[in-house]
C-alpha cells in the first residue's frame, strides 16, 4: 500500500508538471501574437516581456514544487514522520500541548524553507521585471509580522481543536467544525481593522471626486460599504488590484494606489462593479456555505478514518500518534482532491462570467471593463495565451482574451 500511495502522489505531481509544461510550450508557440482587443495597448516588446515573465515565474514554481515534493516524500516515506512524532512525544505528555508543538514545528519548517524562494521571487524575478519596490528591511518586517500572526492563530486554533477532541472523543468532529466555522467568521470581521493594518496603510481615496462616484455606484447596486479606501501597495509592488474585504458592517472597498494611478475613473468603477456583482449574485455567501458544507463532510470522514487501524499502514507504519494520523490523512486527502480541481476552477469561472455580466448591466459601459482588463493584463504582464487544458484545470478566472471578446460583443449590442 505504501508503494501504491507513493505512485499516486508521483502521478499527481507529474500531472501538474505536465500541465505547466504544456502551458509554457503553448506560450512559446503563440506568445508573439497580439490578441484581438489588445492592438492599441500591447506591442511586441510588451509581449516579449510577458512571455519572459511567465517563463521565469513558472520555472521558479517548478523548482519550488520539485523541492517541496522531494522533501515531502522523504518526510513521509523515508522515516521522517515517525522520527518527528517520537521527538515531539518526548517533549511533553500533554495531548493539547503535543498537538500545538507538532503542528507549530511543521509550520515553522515550512516558513523557513520558503524563505529562499520568497527572496528569489521578490528580489530576482519581480525586480528584474520592474515590479518589486520592497526593501529587504520591509521584506523582513513582513516576514516577522506574518510569522507572528500565523503562529498566534495556529496556537489558538490548534489548542482549541485538540481541547475539544480531548473533551468529546466520540463527537469532536462536529464541535471542531463549529469552532473553525466561527473562527472563520470572526477573522472576516477582525482582519480589516486589526490584521491588515499591520502590513499596510489604509487611507481615504485621494483622487478628487472618486469616492463620491464609487458610493453612488454602490447605492445604485443597493450595497452598503463602511469605507472606500486606498492602500499603499506601491511600497511593495507595482502590481495593481482592487478588492472587497470584511463582512456585514465592516465591509469596505480597497483600491491599490497603483490601480488608481494606472486607470481612468470609468475603468475603476467598472472593476468595482464586477466585484459588486460577486456580492449581489451571492457568490461570497455561496462559496462560504459550500466551503463549510465540504469541511463538515471532511471532518466527519476524518473522524471515522482517524480511528481506522490501517491508516498508519498506508505509510508502512505499525503505529502513529493522533497528530501523525492527521498528517497521513491530509496527504491522502490531497491526492484524492486533485482530480476535483477542474470542478472548483469551473465553478469559480462561472461566477466570474456572472460578475462580468452584472458589471456590464450596472454601468452600461462594457468597454470600460474591457479597457480595465486590458490595462490590468498589460501592467501585470499577464499571460494572454494560456493552454486551454491548463486554463480549464487551474484558472479561477476565464482567460482575459475570452472575457474581453465577450465584453466587446456586449458593447456592440448596446
Amino acid at each position: 500500500m505504501k508503494t501504491l500511495l507513493l505512485v499516486l502522489y508521483l502521478l499527481t505531481l507529474a500531472s501538474g508538471l505536465l500541465l505547466r509544461s504544456l502551458n509554457l510550450r503553448h506560450l512559446k508557440r503563440h506568445g508573439h501574437r497580439i490578441p484581438p482587443g489588445f492592438e492599441d495597448a500591447i506591442d511586441p516588446e510588451v509581449l516579449r516581456r510577458t512571455t519572459d515573465y511567465t517563463l521565469a515565474q513558472s520555472r521558479a514554481v517548478l523548482a519550488e514544487s520539485l523541492f517541496g515534493g522531494v522533501l515531502l516524500i522523504l518526510f513521509l516515506f523515508a522515516g521522517g514522520l515517525p522520527f518527528y512524532d517520537r521527538w515531539i512525544g518526548s517533549l511533553t505528555a500533554s495531548f493539547i500541548g503535543g498537538g500545538v508543538l507538532f503542528f507549530f514545528g511543521l509550520h515553522l519548517a515550512q516558513t523557513v524553507l520558503d524563505i529562499p524562494f520568497s527572496l528569489y521571487r521578490n528580489f530576482r524575478i519581480e525586480k528584474r521585471f520592474g515590479f518589486n519596490t520592497m526593501t529587504l528591511r520591509l521584506w523582513l518586517a513582513d516576514l516577522v509580522k506574518s510569522a507572528a500572526v500565523s503562529t498566534a492563530l495556529l496556537a489558538v486554533l490548534a489548542a482549541g481543536a485538540f481541547a475539544l477532541i480531548q473533551v468529546s472523543p466520540g463527537g469532536w468532529w462536529l464541535w471542531v467544525w463549529a469552532f473553525f466555522a466561527l473562527a472563520t467568521l470572526f477573522l472576516m470581521f477582525l482582519s480589516p481593522s486589526v490584521i491588515e493594518p499591520l502590513f499596510h496603510t489604509f487611507e481615504p481615496v485621494r483622487r478628487e471626486g472618486l469616492e463620491e462616484r464609487i458610493r453612488e455606484l454602490m447605492n445604485r447596486a443597493g450595497l452598503r460599504v463602511s469605507a472606500v479606501l486606498q492602500v499603499d501597495a506601491s511600497r511593495r509592488s507595482r502590481h495593481s488590484n482592487a478588492y472587497f474585504t470584511g463582512i456585514g458592517r465592516v465591509k469596505r472597498i480597497v483600491l491599490y494606489d497603483t490601480l488608481i494611478e494606472q486607470m481612468e475613473e470609468e475603468e475603476i468603477l467598472a472593476v468595482l462593479a464586477h466585484e459588486v456583482g460577486h456580492w449581489k449574485k451571492g457568490h461570497i455567501l455561496k462559496r462560504l456555505l459550500v466551503a463549510e458544507l465540504l469541511s463538515l463532510i471532511i471532518f466527519y470522514l476524518s473522524f471515522r478514518l482517524l480511528g481506522w487501524d490501517g491508516l498508519p499502514a498506508l505509510l508502512g507504519l505499525e503505529e502513529a500518534s493522533f497528530f501523525s494520523r492527521l498528517v497521513i490523512l491530509s496527504f491522502v486527502g490531497s491526492i484524492a482532491a486533485f482530480p476535483f480541481t477542474p470542478l472548483a476552477s469551473w465553478s469559480s469561472r462561472r461566477h466570474e462570467w456572472q460578475a462580468d455580466r452584472f458589471a456590464r448591466e450596472l454601468t452600461g459601459q462594457p468597454r470600460a471593463l474591457a479597457s480595465a482588463l486590458v490595462k490590468l493584463s498589460r501592467e501585470n504582464l499577464a499571460n494572454l495565451h494560456p493552454h486551454p487544458l491548463y486554463a480549464w484545470f487551474h484558472y479561477s478566472h476565464p482567460p482575459v482574451v475570452e472575457r474581453i471578446r465577450s465584453l466587446s460583443a456586449g458593447s456592440e449590442n448596446n
